[in-house]
């Protein structure tokens, strides 16, 4: 695995981080103009920290599939399932990294290892299914 490669995979898991962030963008659009509209803005601020983790738990399995899906379909095979764990460690250790800048608590930490955890399973998932598609 070349540097080139591994910087590759790297630039993918932060594609994906973006686009979690703006699947919990586009719940709290929806969430603020049609499922509870009308209240004022630290009503938002205050809902979106604790629909953010589950927000990034149920965007990140489907996201996560795909990266493991793509990556793993890209060089020879034998490094599909190799690929796909650089983008989930590149992940995790920027996510952590996030979280812990910003004060982790123990609830955090719970969710972050739920999340983290069906992260993995579904980019392995998503590698594997690669591997079965070459």
């Amino acid at each position: 695995m070349t540097f080139a490669r591994v910087a590759i995979l790297a630039g993918i898991a932060l594609l994906v981080m973006v686009a979690n962030v703006a699947a919990t963008i586009l719940y709290m659009v929806v969430y603020s103009h049609v499922i509870d509209p009308g209240h004022d803005e630290t009503y938002y601020q205050e809902h979106v920290k604790v629909a953010a983790p589950y927000c990034s738990i149920v965007a990140g399995i489907p996201l996560m599939f795909v990266a493991g899906w793509w990556v793993g379909g890209l060089w020879e095979p034998g490094l599909g399932v190799k690929s796909a764990l650089i983008v989930w460690t590149t992940y995790a250790v920027i996510d952590l990294a996030v979280l812990a800048a910003a004060g982790l608590t123990a609830r955090m930490g719970i969710l972050f290892t739920i999340s983290i955890l069906t992260k993995l399973a579904a980019v392995y998932l998503g590698a594997l299914a690669a591997g079965h598609r070459a």
